[in-house]
């Protein structure tokens, strides 16, 4: 009997039901990638304040909501919340001294007491979607897919808008080479500070429309938030490279950081399909993340290893014409 249940949730058909969800979750996690792929690409900075932000923007959309507020003010309430803790994190590294690895922590242990607050000390609050009219939920999980799409691609056309402007191009200019940054009259603390403050408005975003998609908020909701956007952002990129070999634009790349997040939400899907333990998700996530890590490593270091061979196969050729 039980091996009949297994094969039964084995069945393709189960799978492909599953899969939607899957692509519906992992848009929004898409969108909290291209908030993490500012910091960690565009300004070399390990930000994780963005645990709390996730939550912070979760939890600012579901109460307002509850107070009556429509959906789109409540996440727009939640991207300045989510500002807001960037600056904070951005203050405490630019003006203070603070690592920003550091400045992340302390930021990210902040929110978990504010976000408490925010949802009047519960640990969790409901947003009911017969009750409320929300953007997104997994009630409607077609009209989620749809939603989530245009909302992502909004958000790319807007960074790639921004990011060709002066000031983006100084925040791009800082990551880069923050010496050579200096010597061109670049407030490199500014930036730093507008990078952040962007990032955290992006994974507020994501952490509201999350919140309306499983229709509550809860304090722990962006715990590992960080290695998730990671790992979006790691497999949206090994994937853009392996697509076009010879080079991926500014645009591409922020399309395909998007797209990592599905891809890895496709990835947990299949995982659960297989009826392993759902305890050891992290450790799959460890595992997916090292892997497309080691992908590009791994590439140039065979590339370099058949051009060492092809050189020294030159070499011994016209040793022996000699």
């Amino acid at each position: 009997m039980n091996a009949a249940l297994t094969l039964a949730a084995l069945s393709l058909p189960n799978l492909v039901s599953r899969l939607p969800g899957g692509v519906a979750q992992g848009i929004i996690w898409g969108i909290m990638a291209l908030g993490v792929y500012i910091t960690f690409r565009l300004l070399d900075i390990a930000d994780l304040s963005v645990d709390g932000s996730f939550a912070t923007g979760g939890a600012v959309t579901v109460m307002l909501i509850l107070a009556g507020y429509p959906a789109y003010v409540a996440v727009i309430a939640a991207v300045l919340a989510g500002v807001l803790a960037g600056m904070v994190t951005g203050l405490l590294h630019t003006k203070l001294g603070i690592p920003a690895i550091l400045a992340g922590i302390l930021t990210q242990f902040a929110l978990y007491s504010i976000n408490l607050r925010i949802m009047g000390m519960a640990a969790n609050k409901p947003a009911n979607p017969d009750t409320y009219d929300l953007i997104i939920s997994m009630r409607n999980v077609p009209h989620s897919i749809i939603m989530g799409g245009i909302i992502a691609a909004a958000i790319i056309a807007l960074l790639y808008w921004y990011f060709g402007t002066e000031q983006g191009s100084a925040i791009r200019a800082t990551g880069s080479n923050p010496a050579m940054s200096r010597a061109q009259g670049i407030n490199i603390s500014n930036m730093k500070l507008i990078g952040l403050a962007l990032s955290n408005g992006m994974v507020a975003l994501a952490g509201g429309l999350m919140a309306q998609y499983q229709g509550f908020a809860d304090i722990n909701m962006g715990r590992g938030a960080i290695v998730i956007g990671l790992a979006a952002v790691i497999i949206g990129e090994v994937l853009c490279d392996a697509i076009f070999r010879k080079g991926c634009s500014f645009s591409t790349r922020l399309t395909f950081v998007a797209l990592g997040g599905v891809v890895y939400y496709i990835v947990m899907v299949i995982i659960l399909w297989l009826r392993l333990d759902p305890n050891d998700l992290k450790l799959f996530t460890a595992l997916i993340v090292a892997v497309f890590l080691a992908v590009p490593y791994i590439r140039a270091q065979s590339k370099s290893s058949f051009k060492l061979a092809g050189k020294r196969s030159k070499k011994e050729n016209s040793h022996a014409g000699t």
